[in-house]
């Protein structure tokens, strides 16, 4: 499953995208669940409660001055949108962001606060990305996409860097997979760094178009009316991207899926073992490694964000 080194984000613009984040995102730590000894790499904790940080920022600051001055659009279901806000507001620049209406109350208001323009569109079919472009162009702001970017990509590819660094003995990293640009990034870093490990990717049972990718060897779209149904609202993409893709080929060795109950009791023993907050997007890693790691002790899972609504979050925790 190899794929040309021209398509794939190297080990130099993995690092690059380190030195250029710096100023704004946490170095978060590998927290250890207790009595289970899975290491939790806590993006939850970042300044927006997401690893989407450390993307958008690197992708807003490679732009051009000019580029920047004309503002910049993104589409998203809430962590994106929060995370472009955020970075567009701490660099001066203008932020529009289009939502689907389904998009949970927290991530909404979270990505009000930080000034982005915002228009609501259908979660149905392709109305997010079809407005993202037609504002795009009417307006000339520049894109931000969620995941299908080299930008992105190396941006995320920064969370592998920094596990590499804290803990040396990793058998296996477990890692979300949405649209692909979070495991891509993390891949790319840890099997350009040391092959041996190995970089699995989780989805959920209802949004499992990854898994069936990855089985068929060909990009696999799965309907949003069938993705929709997942609690984990930040890995409804019907469809893995072509950047991200090629790296999944080239450095993923196994895509697996976790059931809506797996995912709720990671987050409780997430709550429970590590003290940390995550939504149900960001316990799925931790799903997975609970019922496959053969060495616990050995595992790191990515907890990718912590913004899930206080009701929902209590009613799963207390249960």
């Amino acid at each position: 499953m190899s794929q040309p080194a021209s398509e794939i984000v190297s080990l130099a613009d993995i690092r690059a995208a380190a030195e250029r984040v710096a100023p704004y995102v946490f170095h978060t730590p590998v927290v250890p669940m207790v009595p289970s000894g899975i290491g939790l790499k806590a993006e939850n904790l970042q300044p927006v409660g997401a690893f989407k940080i450390r993307g958008a920022f690197n992708a807003i600051l490679s732009l051009s001055e000019e580029e920047r001055k004309g503002g910049v659009i993104a589409h998203s279901s809430g962590n994106h949108a929060q995370a472009v806000a955020y970075a567009a507001h701490m660099v001066g620049v203008k932020a529009v962001i289009v939502m689907p209406d389904n998009a949970p109350a927290v991530k909404l208001e979270a990505t009000q606060r930080w000034g982005a323009e915002i228009h609501l569109v259908s979660f149905m079919g392709n109305a997010r990305y079809e407005v993202c472009a037609e504002l795009a162009n009417r307006h000339g702001y520049v894109v931000i996409p969620p995941f299908d970017s080299a930008a992105i990509i190396a941006g995320t590819g920064t969370i592998g860097l920094e596990i590499l660094a804290q803990k040396s003995d990793i058998a296996a990293v477990y890692v979300p997979v949405s649209g692909g640009g979070l495991i891509s990034g993390i891949a790319a870093a840890i099997r350009q760094s040391n092959p041996a490990i190995r970089v699995i990717g989780v989805e959920p049972e209802l949004a499992n178009d990854a898994k069936l990718s990855f089985r068929a060897d060909h990009l696999v779209c799965v309907p949003p009316e069938q993705t929709v149904r997942t609690i984990a609202d930040g890995l409804r993409v019907s469809q893995l991207g072509e950047l991200p893709w090629r790296h999944i080929r080239a450095y993923v060795d196994d895509i697996v899926t976790v059931t809506e109950e797996q995912i709720r009791g990671a987050m409780r023993r997430i709550a429970r073992e590590a003290r940390l907050v995550a939504e149900p997007s960001g316990a799925v890693a931790a799903a997975a490694a609970l019922a496959r790691a053969e060495k616990p002790e050995c595992a790191v899972a990515i907890v990718s964000g912590g913004n899930v609504d206080p009701q929902l979050y209590a009613s799963i925790i207390g249960s």
